[in-house]
């Protein structure tokens, strides 16, 4: 049986003090893919020397970050004293847990040179068992990641199980997110396993069932179903779900929580400076407009 597509999700641009993304999820009548309920696309963007990102510390709960890029590099540091540089292929896995707080920045050699950065970044909403997880930080480089070929289709295994393959990041839920490259008219089908996916295209064109897809585009599956993307390009894509958590999920600004009482502590938190501090940062980022 082929696959049914849900809805096809157009992102919307944001600016984020100068680095416009577009942003896929959430959106209006579908909030979350599996445990996915935030994906933002950032660049190809091209800064010239003396610029360059400058994300200033700002706090998370009950979620965690999945940074992926393609080109370029960016420097994290967090609440918890980690400082890492994420390249392309790498992962760095951040779980926010009951809290934490983080910078992202161009490194200064970087800036001083001028850069190219583009990439994923995405939030994984906890189970309610673990919203109140000690935070922590996991960096992975590109090559402890699982990469197989399969007709013309390069994958990489960013996090979850797929196509037979775990990726060594721990996480909290059944769930799947893989980058795959194909050459002009490869195909390849989405992990049947998971209850539910979606397929964002990054750059080309592809055909899913009768359905053709553009870059910045994502679809949304129906449940069941054999899934077969088709390249008409050199494409590529990302591919990600998984099972559907329990329990309904608020968001506010950074925070996720099944708890609205809780989303309104985390406020009143930042607001009121108790949240830990990144070291050696001194920039502050406020809350918006309540």
């Amino acid at each position: 049986m082929a696959v049914a597509i849900e809805r096809i999700i157009e992102p919307r641009s944001r600016d984020l003090g100068g680095l416009v993304v577009r942003r896929v999820l959430p959106v209006a009548g579908r909030r979350m893919v599996g445990p996915f309920i935030f994906f933002d696309h950032m660049g190809p963007v091209d800064f010239p020397p003396g610029t360059g990102i400058d994300v200033r510390p700002h706090p998370h709960i009950g979620l965690a970050t999945v940074t992926y890029l393609f080109a370029g590099a960016i420097v994290h540091r967090d609440s918890l004293g980690v400082v890492q540089t994420i390249r392309p292929g790498d992962v760095n896995w951040m779980t926010a847990g009951r809290g934490i707080v983080h910078s992202e920045r161009t490194a200064d050699a970087d800036r001083a040179a001028g850069s190219h950065a583009h990439g994923i970044q995405s939030w994984v909403a906890l189970p309610v068992a673990d919203e109140e997880a000690e935070p922590a930080f996991h960096h992975h480089p590109a090559e402890t990641l699982p990469q197989f070929d399969q007709d013309g289709v390069a994958m990489r295994l960013i996090a979850g199980t797929a196509y037979g393959e775990r990726a060594p990041v721990s996480t909290f839920s059944k769930m799947f997110y893989v980058d795959a490259e194909l050459a002009a008219r490869a195909w390849v089908t989405l992990p049947p396993e998971h209850e539910e996916r979606a397929v964002y295209v990054v750059d080309g064109t592809v055909t899913l069932g009768r359905k053709r897809l553009t870059a910045a585009r994502m679809a949304v599956l129906e449940p069941g179903g054999d899934a077969v993307i088709h390249a008409e390009t050199a494409a590529r894509v990302m591919l990600l779900g998984g099972a559907r958590l329990s329990g309904e999920r608020f968001m506010w600004w950074n925070f996720v929580s099944s708890s609205k009482a809780r989303l309104e502590q985390a406020k009143d938190d930042w607001a009121g400076g108790r949240f830990d501090p990144v070291p050696g940062e001194t920039e502050f980022t406020p809350l918006p407009d309540r």
